[in-house]
């Protein structure tokens, strides 16, 4: 069967190793794996499978990681990860939505089968696909192991990207900016809020003529006339006014890269007080981008964007931004760095961000954003839509 990889071997291999080295600094024998991202990280597989139970386990006593999960997705584990046939586990369907067997008993007997039965077992306790049940499953079948917290130990890891992740987001970029682009040529008076949907869809599956793209970790945003007060509202089938505004945020895809991009666009003629305040996100954000270099934390760039709003007499209570990367839905932020006041992570190289510097206002939204990788040197932008508001 043919290996569906988009990393060279030596890549996943060198994951591992860091990702075997902050669990033995942490004291942890056993990592189970339950997010879908970190999962593509250590091995590349990808399969929409994430709503059954399924890990990647890392022992520091074998070589390579083990997948366990449902029996009908072995086969895209075998085509897509890096792993030998023997380290593909599964599971058989009965124990899908069981009332009465539970998939982590079969688990459970992996981690044993790989010397975990007494150790000490990572988890990811925040991660979005590990539950309440999974837990309490786990701590029944294995009652001699120790469970500790290693929620972000992975995330952690692939905050900076390599040469080869970074090309993969300049391509998601690339796809971003084809379906803003299609967003702006559609959107006019009577075109259905539906319509514009339907087509940033067709181009995100579509991307470009070099690459096509894949499906986002959100749906896109089309918060319209009273909903642009709204960050992450939902588009109706309602033909649009004459006069309004629109917020979109869409999501480019490739091969589960993510790189996320808003953009307000006027039907009709902007007020001026309107123009003014995307002029002024615009300056602002602007100021913080110039701003990125490394060795600086994410706080002192959030701050030169606070002084450089505060100076219009506003000011924006959330994060002006956060760390994108590999993503599943619900997310591609990645938990770990945001541009905000106290976060004193320091940038690196290779780091990307969205920034987001979004205002919602009591009855006005705008939302004009950049995302971005950090560089040697300061910052290259991953998409190239203008940094503007658009005028239909």
């Amino acid at each position: 069967m043919r290996k569906e990889l988009h990393f060279e071997k030596g890549e996943f291999q060198a994951r591992l190793s860091a990702v075997k080295t902050a669990m033995e600094k942490r004291g942890i024998d056993v990592l189970m794996i339950s997010e879908p991202p970190n999962m593509n990280y250590l091995t590349g597989y990808d399969a929409y499978s994430y709503y059954v139970p399924q890990f990647v386990i890392v022992s520091l006593k074998h070589e390579q990681p083990v997948w366990i999960g449902r029996f009908m997705d072995r086969v895209s584990a075998v085509m897509t990860t890096y792993l030998d046939d023997q380290n593909v586990h599964a599971y058989e369907d009965k124990y899908v939505h069981s009332a009465t067997l539970s998939a982590f008993d079969v688990i459970a007997q992996t981690v044993r089968d790989l010397g975990g039965e007494k150790a000490c077992i990572g988890v990811e306790l925040g991660g979005y696909y590990y539950s309440a049940k999974a837990h309490a499953d786990l701590i029944r079948a294995l009652p001699e192991a120790r469970f500790v917290d290693a929620d972000l130990l992975v995330n952690w890891i692939r905050v900076v990207k390599s040469p080869a992740e970074l090309a993969l987001m300049r391509q998601a970029g690339a796809i971003a900016d084809a379906m803003m682009q299609r967003a702006i040529d559609v959107a006019a008076p009577g075109v259905r809020e539906c319509d514009i949907a339907a087509a940033v869809y067709y181009q995100m599956a579509a991307g470009t003529a070099e690459f096509g793209g894949s499906y986002g970790c959100a749906p896109p945003f089309l918060c319209v006339a009273e909903r642009a007060v709204a960050p992450h509202a939902a588009w109706t089938d309602k033909p649009l006014p004459k006069s309004t505004t629109l917020n979109l945020e869409l999501f480019g895809n490739r091969l589960r890269y993510q790189v996320n991009l808003s953009r307000s666009i006027a039907v009709g003629p902007p007020s001026p007080a309107f123009q003014n305040l995307a002029d002024v996100a615009v300056e602002a954000m602007n100021a913080a981008l110039d701003h990125v270099r490394p060795g600086l934390t994410c706080s002192e760039v959030e701050s030169v964007f606070r002084r450089s709003l505060a100076r219009h007499g506003l000011e924006k209570e959330a994060r002006l931004g956060y760390s994108i990367g590999l993503g599943y839905p619900p997310g591609a932020v990645e938990r770990t760095a945001s541009l905000r006041k106290g976060d004193e992570t320091v940038l690196q190289p290779g780091m990307c961000f969205h920034m987001m510097p979004g205002l919602w206002l009591d009855d006005v939204g705008i939302a004009i954003t950049q995302s971005f990788a950090v560089t040697e040197t300061g910052h290259e932008p991953l998409s190239s839509t203008p940094r503007k508001l658009f005028v239909k």
